[in-house]
């Protein structure tokens, strides 16, 4: 087994994030200080299938990846040499699309000798808001939502982190993105349904809000997806107009009355007064209006992460990689990756080479 010099101050490290349609690279000081954050979206490639397609995602992630950390590079004024460790994303995401960012971070951290720090991708989301807030620290209470998770998660500390609760069929993101579809306003669909809905009447459309029976923490989006759908689909089929604008703001107050107790909740049992929200529906208006609002009430103090955080990127992954890092939560070659992974334990198989 290799060993390798244990460093903790002055770590740069190159991470590599390619879990879904973004091939992403950052440089990163102390997971805490991002030289640099690079990030190649393919959403104009799958937008005219209405969603990510796995096998065409992978194949753009082969083209870019060396790319875009080639770049990252660049922009740090960092060379490969003075690298101090590699990271790339895991799990939980498109399998093929994780191989091939974890493997090329493997090479890299091969031909350098430095340590490969594999890194849990919903771990990383929260980790945004270490780069965003610099003086944030465990412990808070986290929600994550986006288009593949949604779960509310107690943070300990910087590796030690227990899921209160999830999503139990359709994230939110993944409701916004096929309403959006069968609305006609296209990928992603989150983004778009925000926009049109700005100005329109929340209360317009009734829409269900489900509730889990023993299980006060945990979400379900689909019968709101499929309630949606079916508004349209009736109202197509009758010939009848449904104001876009007005039925877009209600899905996002529904969305919005679902998740917003639920996270409150959670803080108020753990006894905890500080929340942080991370993932591509943080950056949804209504509902970061909805949590400020509902935090400033209980005098919990909220952690908005701006919008360029919200979504994959490379700086997220290079910021958990540092503490996953101090945790000793390195690992060999022989990593593998995975569609799902709890967020509770590393996402380490293997001892480093």
């Amino acid at each position: 087994m290799r060993t390798y010099a244990r460093k903790v101050n002055d770590m740069l490290i190159l991470a590599i994030e390619s879990s879904c349609d973004e091939t992403a690279a950052s440089v990163c000081k102390d997971g805490r200080e991002v030289l640099s954050d690079v990030i190649y979206s393919q959403a104009d490639m799958h937008r005219e299938y209405g969603g990510v397609v796995p096998e065409i995602a992978s194949r753009r992630h082969v083209e870019k990846v060396s790319l875009v950390a080639e770049q990252a590079l660049k922009k740090a004024d960092v060379g490969m040499r003075q690298l101090d460790a590699v990271a790339a994303t895991c799990g939980p995401g498109l399998i093929g699309a994780l191989l091939v960012g974890s493997h090329f971070a493997k090479g890299c951290a091969m031909a350098l000798r430095v340590p490969f720090i594999p890194v849990h991708h919903i771990r990383g989301h929260i980790a945004a808001n270490y780069v965003a807030f610099p003086s944030l620290k465990p412990e808070f209470i986290a929600l994550v939502a986006s288009g593949g998770h949604t779960l509310i998660a107690h943070v300990r500390d910087y590796t030690q982190m227990e899921e209160l609760g999830g999503t139990r069929d359709d994230a939110a993101g993944e409701a916004f993105d096929k309403i959006s579809r069968v609305m006609g306003l296209g990928y992603p669909g989150g983004a778009m349904l925000d926009r049109l809905g700005q100005g329109g009447d929340e209360t317009a459309y009734p829409l269900p809000k489900a509730v889990i029976d023993g299980a006060p923490f945990d979400f379900s989006f689909s019968g709101l997806k499929t309630a949606a759908v079916n508004l349209l689909h009736n109202a197509q089929q009758k010939g009848t107009e449904i104001d876009k604008a007005d039925l877009a703001a209600s899905i996002a107050r529904a969305v919005s009355d679902a998740i917003t107790p639920r996270v409150l909740a959670a803080a108020k049992e753990r006894n905890v007064k500080k929340i942080v929200i991370a993932g591509g529906v943080a950056a949804n208006t209504t509902l970061r209006r909805s949590l400020k609002s509902a935090c400033e009430q209980e005098n919990i103090e909220l952690f908005l992460p701006p919008l360029s955080l919200c979504g994959d990127n490379g700086a997220m992954i290079a910021s958990q990689a540092y503490y996953e890092y101090l945790a000793g939560y390195v690992s060999g070659l022989g990593q593998n990756c995975y569609a799902n992974f709890p967020i509770g334990q590393p996402i380490r198989d293997c001892m480093p080479d």
